[in-house]
């Protein structure tokens, strides 16, 4: 049985910036939990189309993955675990500055389809510019192994886990980008 989740956070940052930064598979290892240990063993990377000019910024160049980028993750499925799960994951969709999703290829799931997508929203829908800013979208469509018994793991824990893996990516996403603006 396939599953859903959807999250979104508000970041007070352009849609160039937000998109760059998640655009970047560099920066996915520093947004998964600590515990976890993740790192990146192997990458195959695809360019993404050109940046239409009305895109291109001087403060949003980055490593962005295209279409066809392939990567291999690793990292722990539960603290102080002595084994590390392999992923491998392709980037299948990919529009500047409006989203691009990833699928695995080889992993924990059965299935596991995952989209991220911005859009500028200003907060208050005053027109302040200190209110201007992006929301980020995340979609992942995932299923577990061994049918019920799958289903049952993901009543029990899974989708709790995962929703606590997105909320600590949001604690992330907010510290890492101010970082980023604000050195």
């Amino acid at each position: 049985m396939r599953h859903t989740l959807q999250a979104e956070q508000w970041l007070p940052y352009s849609v160039d910036v937000v998109f760059a930064f998640f655009a970047n598979p560099e920066n996915l290892p520093r947004l998964m939990p600590s515990w976890q240990k993740a790192r990146i063993e192997e990458a195959s990377f695809a360019p993404p189309p050109s940046r239409p000019v009305h895109l291109a910024s001087a403060n949003s160049t980055s490593n962005a993955a295209g279409a066809g980028t392939k990567l291999t993750i690793t990292f722990r499925p539960f603290p102080y675990s002595p084994i590390r799960v392999s992923w491998d994951a392709e980037i299948s969709e990919f529009v500047w500055n409006d989203y691009f999703c990833d699928q695995q290829l080889r992993g924990p799931f059965t299935y596991w389809h995952h989209c991220h997508s911005v859009r500028p929203d200003i907060r208050d829908r005053e027109s302040s510019s200190s209110n201007c800013g992006t929301l980020l979208s995340d979609k992942v469509e995932y299923e577990l192994p061994l049918g019920g018994l799958g289903n049952l793991a993901n009543n029990l824990f899974v989708a709790r886990q995962l929703r606590s893996t997105f909320d600590y990516r949001h604690t992330r996403t907010t510290e890492l980008l101010a970082l980023l603006i604000h050195p």
